[in-house]
Formats: structure tokens, C-alpha cells, sequence
């Protein structure tokens, strides 16, 4: 089950950034420009996290988390403030009205899907894939480990981030410009011939000690991660 978050953010471009992002992660993501919007949008989508802005139009960040809290259907929701006020005496009253995590801006996007990621794990385990399945491959993102068949496969930062990209969506044909928008990020130049180079170092890995190749590649138009062949 793909875990849903809704971004509370009246910035659009911010709001842009976080969506982009987080569904790179391989979440859902649902959106609400102001804090009326995102109590209904609790109640209509029942959202698996929510990362909420302080400063919103109608009602604030802390009087949607007050009011999430009181609710018998979304005490137990997970809440991260996404804030510019990072005085000690906000992050205090952020934490204090129930907000699980505070994270003020501005905030490098590493660090905070690496904190959704932790305030999933601990409040709905169930809910962060740390470890990713797709036939005889397992992959664990806290580790940054790959294992096929029980065997440990070596692989480079980049090798890494393409096989977990095409785990999140098996079967789904990816071209060379989405596979590098997703892998390396779409404000970085790069050829889409290194996409064939990687996904050729990818292939000599994974195949070391297997005949079967689960990466398939689709003429004209790119690569998948397939056990069909």
C-alpha cells in the first residue's frame, strides 16, 4: 500500500517542490493551500502523514494540529511542522500542541524525507518500507544494502538509487529522461547515454551469479524492471 501524505503549504512553487519530491520517494501526495482546506482533506482522504506549515491563510498550522488532535479519527495522525519560525519557544509549542516532528525552513529535502521516513517508522511501522521486494532481490534503504538470492550485490551510490527507483514500479517502462529526472534530478545536465551506462553497470551486478536478467529493455523507448522477460 502506497502510504499518502498531505503537504499543508500556501507557497505553490513549495508546495511543487514537496510533491515532486515525496512522490520520488514513492509516496502519494495530496495537497491543501490553507487550513481550512486541509481539515476537510483529512476527513475526505484519511492521509497517512501530514507535513504542515505554520503560516496558512484561514486557519494556522498550530490550530489545524490542535484541532487533528482532538479529533478521535486523527489523534494518532502523524504531524510534521514545516515552519520559517524557528524560535525555541515555536518549536516547543509546535511540539507541545502535538506536532510528532519540527522542521524549519529553510530545510534540505535529504533531511526531511529522511524524517517523514522516521516518524513513519515509529508511529505507523507498518508504513515505511525500509525493505523493498521484487522477486530474489531485496533492497534496505537504511542499510543501503542490495541482496539477490541471499547473495550481497555491490553497488554504487547511483546504481543504487535506480534499482530502488524501478522496485517502486515494477513492470512500468521508464524512458532515459524520466529515469534522470527521478535519479540524478531534473536542475542537473546530464547525457541520456549515461542512463545506459549505469543501467549497464546495474545489469553486470545483479547478473553476477543469475541467468536472469530482470531488467528489461524496451526498444525506442527505455528500461523496466521485469521478471517477465
Amino acid at each position: 500500500m502506497t502510504p499518502t501524505v498531505l503537504v499543508v503549504e500556501d507557497e505553490d512553487a513549495l508546495a511543487t517542490l514537496l510533491q515532486y519530491n515525496l512522490e520520488k520517494e514513492g509516496y502519494r501526495v495530496i495537497h491543501a493551500g490553507d487550513g481550512e482546506e486541509a481539515l476537510i482533506l483529512t476527513q475526505e482522504q484519511q492521509p497517512d502523514l501530514v507535513v504542515l506549515d505554520w503560516m496558512l491563510p484561514k486557519v494556522s498550522g498550530i490550530e489545524v494540529c490542535r484541532r487533528l488532535r482532538q479529533r478521535p479519527e486523527s489523534r494518532n495522525l502523524p504531524i510534521l511542522m514545516l515552519t520559517a519560525r524557528g524560535e525555541e519557544s515555536d518549536r516547543v509549542r509546535g511540539l507541545d500542541t502535538g506536532a510528532d516532528d519540527y522542521v524549519v525552513k529553510p530545510f534540505a529535502m535529504t533531511e526531511l524525507t529522511a524524517r517523514i521516513r522516521a516518524v513513519m517508522r515509529r508511529i505507523r511501522p507498518g508504513l515505511a518500507e525500509d525493505r523493498v521486494t521484487f522477486g530474489d532481490i531485496v533492497i534496505d534503504r537504511v542499510a543501503h544494502r542490495v541482496k539477490r538470492d541471499g547473495k550481497e550485490v555491490h553497488l554504487g551510490p547511483t546504481e543504487f538509487r535506480l534499482l530502488d527507483h524501478l522496485m517502486q514500479y515494477p513492470g512500468r517502462v521508464f524512458s532515459r529522461e524520466q529515469l534522470l529526472d527521478a535519479v540524478w534530478g531534473s536542475d542537473v545536465y546530464v547525457e541520456a547515454r549515461t542512463v545506459d551506462v549505469h543501467i549497464g553497470r546495474l545489469r553486470k551486478a545483479l547478473n553476477r551469479d543469475s541467468d536472469m536478467d530482470p531488467i528489461r529493455t524496451v526498444r525506442s523507448a527505455g528500461y523496466s524492471l521485469d521478471l517477465e522477460g
